[in-house]
């Protein structure tokens, strides 16, 4: 674009037509895979033209790529929101069930989830944008880590709590890919996040009747 011209205008119907292109690749990458879809399969689970499609969309990969980072945001958004609830203080045990469930969305998402993964091993400007949704993921975690460290440290420091929180998802993900146990995974990650944040807990089995434990107190 050329100094002086305007930006195209977003209209209501054409944002209305890039958000269901969005929902239906959603649903359609899930069921077959990401290497499996064609445009037509997108268009046709839409409800729309190839026209339609190339009005929003250069080639499935920039739709592929929206559609992740999308939903990439909104979970680092939810995220920071979980933990934002506190106060100052931070109540591990509350905030822990907070995080657990906005993470753990749906099998479906992790299918999408892992499909991009994989889609970026293999090409180093989308990694660079896989890697770039989980800085920020893991700083919405260690920014609300750091104010209430002011009272309280999490062992091995705010920085190394982040990391453990969004490894610990990563697990916990791949056995819910396998097994379909989401119930199950989310216990698993609310027992993880707990020992992880508070330093305490048995790392071998899920925690039954979980206390609040506050973090380390500084001295």
């Amino acid at each position: 674009m050329t100094a002086g011209e305007k930006a195209p205008r977003i209209t209501k119907r054409r944002a209305r037509t890039r958000a269901e292109l969005l929902a239906a690749a959603f649903a359609v990458f899930a069921a077959k895979g990401f290497g499996r879809v064609s445009i037509e399969e997108v268009c046709e689970a839409a409800g729309y033209s190839r026209g339609a499609f190339y009005s929003n969309f250069a080639t499935l990969d920039e739709l592929f790529f929206a559609l992740y980072q999308e939903r990439a945001d909104l979970i680092a958004s939810q995220v920071a929101d979980a933990l934002a609830q506190d106060g100052p203080a931070l109540d591990v045990a509350a905030s822990v069930d907070r995080v657990a469930e906005v993470l753990l969305l749906d099998v479906d998402w992790l299918l999408v989830k892992t499909d991009f993964l994989v889609h970026a091993a293999r090409d180093p400007a989308v990694a660079e944008t896989l890697l770039a949704h989980r800085a920020r993921l893991r700083e919405a975690v260690a920014d609300r880590l750091r104010r209430a460290e002011a009272t309280a440290t999490p062992p091995g420091g705010v920085d190394a709590a982040a990391r453990a929180v969004v490894a610990a998802y990563d697990g916990v993900t791949v056995q819910l890919l396998l097994d379909k146990d989401v119930d199950a995974a989310r216990d698993w990650l609310k027992h993880l996040l707990t020992s992880l944040l508070s330093g305490s807990g048995d790392p071998e089995r899920p925690l039954e009747g979980r206390t609040r434990t506050p973090w380390t107190r500084t001295s």
